[in-house]
């Protein structure tokens, strides 16, 4: 979902049924105080963070800001994500940068947070009773 924690974000988290949240945030103060935002909310209507991801840590933003979060809050640091070209060069044709470019280093990054994040939900699963509630959505 965007940043922040208006009506949207609040009825989707209320009436979906959200097996876990990312909290993603950039390196930046301003972001970080967002995020901490969105964190908050999704703990009040207990959806559980799997984790937070630093996005665009570089030169350009900084570094580090989303992991001085994570430890903060004591919610599982999933890794850093670069600014980076080939990110922007998939996303404007329409392919995730880990189908159009799978060795380069942000791909790498983005399968092992996957793999985290894929083993955090098991974990929830198996302590749900092993299923999680379906969702559809029908737009009109």
């Amino acid at each position: 979902m965007p940043p922040g924690t208006g009506d949207a974000q609040l009825t989707i988290s209320q009436n979906a049924p959200l097996a876990g949240a990312i909290i993603v945030t950039t390196p930046q103060a301003v972001s970080v105080a967002d995020a901490r935002k969105g964190l908050m909310m999704f703990q009040n209507v207990k959806v559980p963070i799997l984790g937070i991801v630093e996005n665009m840590a570089g030169p350009i933003f900084g570094s580090g800001g989303g992991e001085a979060f994570a430890q903060q809050v004591g919610v599982p640091f999933l890794g850093r994500l670069p600014l980076d070209g080939q990110v922007v060069e998939s996303g404007d044709t329409g392919k995730p940068v880990v189908m159009d470019h799978p060795g380069c280093a942000v791909s790498l990054e983005f399968t092992r947070m996957a793999g985290e994040v894929a083993s955090a939900l098991s974990i929830l699963q198996a302590g749900a009773g092993g299923a999680f509630k379906p969702l559809s959505m029908d737009w009109q």
